[in-house]
């Protein structure tokens, strides 16, 4: 890429920061700094604001980048991400997202502790959160670290360093001076942009081949080297036993994961009623469903108009197929109309991974002041609330060091596949404890701790002895093999372990369920009746 259009794209990049700083700045100065207005913006977005919101929190840099690149290489085996990720939202609508409305305040160990003894369970699902989140942060750091590599036309170290410590910076810049409000704002303004580019890109796809989709498979099977089996299961995931369970693992690990993620979850904290959190959540996926169903598109155009091979040499993880497929829809990257499209979808993931990145940072700072400080040290509560929020500003900043070290180390990894562990731990350690909190009448406190305990060590344990951190090329470290687990996501086995630990914990129990506290939660849960 020339010097000229390299500087168009930073150009692009910068205009972006700058709108995303003045919204921060913006308000900054319209807030009165309480706990719920830095956690929640007040509560005062409508569901179409939340719905765009929470569907640019959601198609992050991992379904942009990572899913198209997936796609491109492996075809028929990429997509179970694209199907995956939006499957997952009809978990969230009809379990989830009213109830976790009506029940909690501002994160998950909000649902859990209502009928549970506070310090213990909050201190556990306060952990599993942060956890998530920064696994979560990782694959964004990555995505941007890639960007900007193919930016300036290589791999460069330096560049790629300098850009995940740029990006950690701007979102504790964001979350501090901002809160949920700048960070909502950010989101709508990046799911706007995304949408748009997402649309002109599939546009043109279809128009190289005349609107005909069967073609468009057919070029990608040719070009692919795979032929139809570029169309069918079985070239990333069916080898054997071990990569058909792995198939699964991260099947189950994309459908159940969404429904804990901390920064989706606090999401439905902004709005003011449980209806408007259901209605939200109908809007996300009309969104987010026609976004996937793009990257499909995207995906196999890369394949068919690149070929893998091309796709590969960038990025061997294909983080970079749809800015390639941008410059080469617009007449190729040496040409005017090239540059300028790559540049153009170069800034909008850019400006995903910034977007995506502020939410979880917030997300995972509010565990930590809300969940883990509130719970370790007690005051009186106008002075807790002030405090929580200047404990949850420090915790941006420690959170996005320790992000920024880890995408380091993970930078040749792909973000799809990273979000996916993401999700792993999520359903592991989130998902049980908040579907028997709210639906089982026995569940006692052992029984929660257990339960988040018991699906997270496993699930982290699993990725650390896994494939993805030693003992082959790709591994983070590939010099050294400690791998003893064969499977690259450890869901089939976390998920349920953290269902099983929670009904072992309620079972073993000495404490008698408090049917009470029980019948209280289910009427608000159902009813809103209470909510905050």
């Amino acid at each position: 890429m020339s010097t000229e259009h390299q500087t168009l794209a930073l150009i692009l990049f910068s205009v972006f920061i700058a709108i995303t700083l003045g919204i921060t700045t913006w308000v900054s100065r319209n807030r009165h700094g309480s706990a719920e207005e830095f956690y929640a913006g007040g509560r005062l977005f409508s569901p179409l604001e939340n719905g765009f919101a929470i569907a640019g929190d959601y198609m992050s840099a991992a379904s942009f980048l990572g899913i198209s690149g997936l796609i491109a290489l492996f075809g028929y085996d990429g997509m179970l991400y694209s199907v995956g990720f939006l499957v997952a939202w009809l978990v969230v609508l009809f379990l989830v997202a009213e109830l976790v409305r009506n029940c909690g305040r501002f994160t998950l160990a909000d649902v859990v502790a209502a009928r549970m003894s506070q310090r213990p369970v909050r201190i556990a699902a306060g952990a599993s959160s942060v956890v998530v989140s920064v696994l979560y942060l990782v694959a964004q750091m990555v995505g941007a670290g890639s960007l900007v590599g193919l930016l300036i036309g290589g791999s460069g170290t330096a560049a790629r360093t300098l850009t995940v410590v740029g990006v950690g910076a701007l979102m504790v810049v964001y979350v501090s001076f901002g809160g949920m409000r700048a960070t909502t704002w950010i989101q709508i303004v990046k799911a706007v942009l995304l949408m748009g580019g997402a649309i002109t890109l599939t546009v043109l796809v279809l128009l190289r081949f005349h609107g005909d989709v069967n073609q468009l498979l057919t070029s990608a099977a040719e070009r692919s080297g795979h032929g139809a089996r570029f169309l069918s299961p079985g070239l990333k995931y069916g080898a054997d036993w071990t990569a058909r369970l792995d198939f699964m693992s991260l099947g189950l690990a994309l459908v159940l994961g969404t429904a804990g993620l901390p920064h989706i979850l606090s999401r439905f904290y902004t709005v003011p009623t449980a209806r408007a959190a259901r209605r939200s959540v109908v809007w996300a996926i009309a969104l987010i469903g026609a976004f996937y169903l793009m990257t499909i598109v995207l995906g196999f155009g890369a394949a068919a108009l690149l070929g893998p091979d091309q796709v590969r040499t960038s990025n061997a993880s294909g983080n970079t197929a749809v800015p390639l497929l941008a410059g080469f829809l617009g007449g190729g990257t040496d040409s005017t109309g090239g540059a300028v499209l790559f540049a153009f979808v170069a800034a909008i993931a850019f400006a995903t991974i910034l977007a995506v990145v502020a939410g979880i940072t917030l997300a995972s700072s509010a565990s930590v002041a809300h969940d883990l400080y509130a719970s370790l040290k007690r005051r009186r509560r106008r002075g807790r609330q002030r405090g929580e929020v200047a404990v949850a500003k420090v915790a941006a900043v420690g959170i996005g060091a320790v992000a920024i070290g880890l995408g380091l180390l993970a930078q040749d990894l792909n973000v799809a596949f990273l979000v996916g562990l993401a999700f792993a731990v999520a359903a592991s350690a989130n998902l049980p404890v908040l579907l028997y909190s709210l639906f089982w009448r026995e569940f006692t406190t052992r029984g929660a701790v257990w339960s988040v305990y018991g699906g997270l060590v496993p699930a982290v344990l699993l990725v650390v002895l896994s494939p993805v951190v030693s003992g082959s090329e790709q591994s983070l470290f590939p010099a050294v093999d400690f791998q003893y687990f064969p499977l690259q996501n450890p869901g089939i086995v976390s998920i349920p372990l953290g269902f099983l630990a929670g009904w072992l914990g309620t079972l073993t129990s000495s404490e008698a369920p408090d049917a009470a506290k029980h019948a209280e939660t289910e009427v608000r849960s159902l009813t809103g009746a209470g909510a905050v």
